[in-house]
């Protein structure tokens, strides 16, 4: 029979694994030894995140132990070899997969009706994946035709990032939403501050384009 310990560690390595693309970058700006280092290290530290917070509501958790806790773990272990590549490592890789995210929904939005169903998909995604039971909350607007908004007032990137002691890193969280909604064909997408830039909401509007 698996002991907690070992069913954690497991979890730990197995998202570790889907963290490579930073490993790849790593390797291309420090040495071997180094890269092996902050990896090794990355790994210890996620595996206490989740050991510490393993009582996390199954909403919350989707965004921790998927996003918030792997980036701080890299990340923190990255400080601790090379303070002047972390933060850009972060930024670099974050954007690429939000970019690359982007452009897989760009290519959907070329198709028929796919536009009108992507914005009709967000205002229940957004109660799921972005409500009070994933640890935010939020004011959501009355529908509107063609146009879903939303602003969230609070929010767990900020949360568990501050409490990891890196909340630079909320701004790049912030910034996938332009790279993976900000060019899609027929759509328009805006906001004008962020919790993660030390505003007080995230102000989130979608709309169609006429």
């Amino acid at each position: 029979m698996q002991t907690e310990n070992s069913v954690l560690k497991k979890k730990a390595l197995k998202t570790m694994k889907s963290k490579e693309a930073f490993k790849g970058e790593i390797a291309k700006r420090l040495s071997a030894s180094e890269c092996e280092k902050i990896w090794c290290d990355a790994h210890k530290r996620l595996y206490k995140m989740y050991a510490e917070h393993q009582d996390l509501p199954k909403g919350v958790a989707m965004h921790t132990d998927l996003f918030i806790f792997p980036a701080a773990a890299i990340y923190l272990a990255m400080k601790e070899v090379d303070s002047d590549v972390a933060y850009d490592v972060m930024k670099k890789i974050m954007a690429e997969k939000s970019t690359k995210t982007g452009r897989s929904i760009a290519k959907c939005c070329r198709m028929p009706g796919f536009r009108k169903f992507f914005l009709h998909m967000w205002d229940s995604m957004s109660h799921k994946m972005f409500g009070e039971t994933a640890g935010f909350r939020n004011v959501f607007y009355p529908k509107e035709n063609g146009c879903f908004r939303m602003d969230i007032t609070q929010c767990p990137y900020n949360k568990y990032l501050t409490e990891q002691g890196c909340p630079e890193l909320n701004i790049l969280f912030c910034e996938n939403d332009v790279y993976s909604y900000g060019n899609l064909p027929g759509l328009k997408f805006s906001r004008t501050k962020t919790i993660g830039a030390g505003d007080d909401l995230c102000d989130f509007k979608m709309e169609l384009m006429k």
